[in-house]
């Protein structure tokens, strides 16, 4: 019975130890000044609202926007919306010129505004995906299996377009994608006809 009391006892002290220097770290935190602690919420705000990149595994689903769905497998992308389910656009069927750099595009209208995505290749690191609309330029995310396939996905949100000028609105209001690396050089870009 001692032996326990002196094991209870040890991790007693072991986690006050461990906890001390979170609790230090809590109470610097409450004293830092206000200025200091606003940068720090614009940091963590202009971090949260930039773009990233998911490295899935086959088949695992993501939540791509609200009520749409997005996966990768070996042989390209697949995505669900409320209206049109399991969607896909193969990298292996021929469609997709993989001997040189490129980038497609899909875009649908879901719950109130446009869902953007598409498929990518090229050489490098893909980071961050910047998507031009006629409202401005909307930040997507990178989505890639593990390893180095030369390929990957990306998808964005953007409010729906203030009116249409023609019956395809789509390829008016989506004016560029451009994929980037972690240095910022191009990987892949596409543009719309009527933009050049």
């Amino acid at each position: 019975m001692t032996r326990m009391k002196t094991y209870v006892t040890a991790a007693a002290v072991a986690a006050v130890l461990v906890g001390a220097p979170t609790m230090a770290h809590a109470i610097a935190t409450a004293n830092t000044p206000a200025s200091t602690a606003d940068s720090q919420t614009a940091v963590a705000a202009k971090a949260s609202s930039s773009a990233s990149v998911r490295v899935v595994t086959p088949g695992e689903r993501i939540a791509a926007a609200p009520k749409v769905q997005l996966w990768l497998t070996k042989d390209g992308k697949h995505w669900s919306t409320p209206t049109m389910a399991n969607q896909f656009r193969s990298v292996t069927d021929g469609n997709i010129d993989m001997s040189r750099p490129g980038v497609s595009l899909q875009a649908e209208p879901v719950e109130g505004s446009y869902f953007l995505s598409g498929v990518y290749n090229g050489k490098g690191d893909a980071a961050t995906v910047k998507i031009k609309t006629e409202q401005g330029t909307v930040a997507g995310t990178i989505v890639r299996l593990a390893g180095k396939p030369g390929w990957g996905a990306w998808y964005a949100t953007s409010k729906l377009p203030d009116g249409s000028k023609s019956k395809d609105s789509k390829s008016y209001f989506v004016r560029s994608v451009t994929v980037y690396d972690t240095a910022g050089r191009t990987i892949a870009k596409m543009t719309s006809p009527n933009f050049g």
